[in-house]
């Protein structure tokens, strides 16, 4: 129970220094994404750090890639059509969340078969369920109640997988290194890397639709 606590506590704190700097965009959420990014990396290269360059050149890019996006997202959306710049931002962190959220309740209440067991042997198929469940509805209900487009209303579905295939990327990583957690120092969560998994390929995954004219 405690350690459900401290985990609840820092998520709300992490989700709250999110929101604020995404309203406030421009050169606070700039700066916000780019620290993050860094630390993202700084966790990337002491988990591969006795492996081969392109390891690190693959963790530049994995790091890169989100922060572009997510920038390219609060910034150019409106320009594009889409909505508002910040209401298409909250759905990226709503589909990322709700997944997250979801799954820890569903598996942890529910149990059952194994999702990855050689990779994350504490991820359930009861997990995946409710975490997608969870962001069709939650990240749905936002999309429908600020009028993004209508897309965006079953997307959340494919992008809740996508997401939790971040995550299992990112524990067959520290499985390959023999490390538990990318960091230590967020209570309860490990590392920024731990906690944004699932981010990299959502947020990488709306910009590209952004880009092809898809949304």
């Amino acid at each position: 129970m405690k350690e459900l606590a401290t985990r609840t506590a820092v998520g709300i704190v992490l989700i709250l220094i999110a929101l604020v700097a995404a309203l406030l965009g421009g050169w606070p959420f700039a700066i916000l994404v780019a620290a993050v990014a860094t630390i993202m990396y700084v966790e990337w290269s002491r988990i591969v750090a006795r492996w081969s360059f392109g390891w690190k050149l693959l963790g530049f890019i994995y790091c890169l890639l989100p922060a572009i996006s997510l920038l390219w997202i609060r910034e150019r959306a409106e320009f594009q059509g889409i909505g508002k710049s910040f209401d298409l931002l909250i759905w990226v962190f709503l589909v990322v969340w709700s997944t997250d959220i979801g799954a820890y309740f569903a598996g942890r209440a529910i149990g059952g078969p194994k999702l990855a067991p050689s990779i994350s042997p504490n991820k359930t198929i009861a997990g995946l369920v409710g975490g997608v469940a969870s962001a069709a509805v939650i990240a749905g209900a936002w999309a429908n109640m600020v009028g993004l487009p209508a897309v965006l209303l079953w997307l959340a579905v494919p992008f809740a997988i996508a997401a939790q295939l971040g995550d299992l990327f990112e524990s067959g990583l520290k499985r390959r290194a023999g490390v538990k957690d990318s960091g230590t120092w967020l209570p309860g969560h490990g590392g920024l890397l731990d906690r944004l998994d699932g981010l990299v390929p959502v947020a990488v995954l709306t910009a590209a639709l952004m880009l092809s004219g898809w949304l």
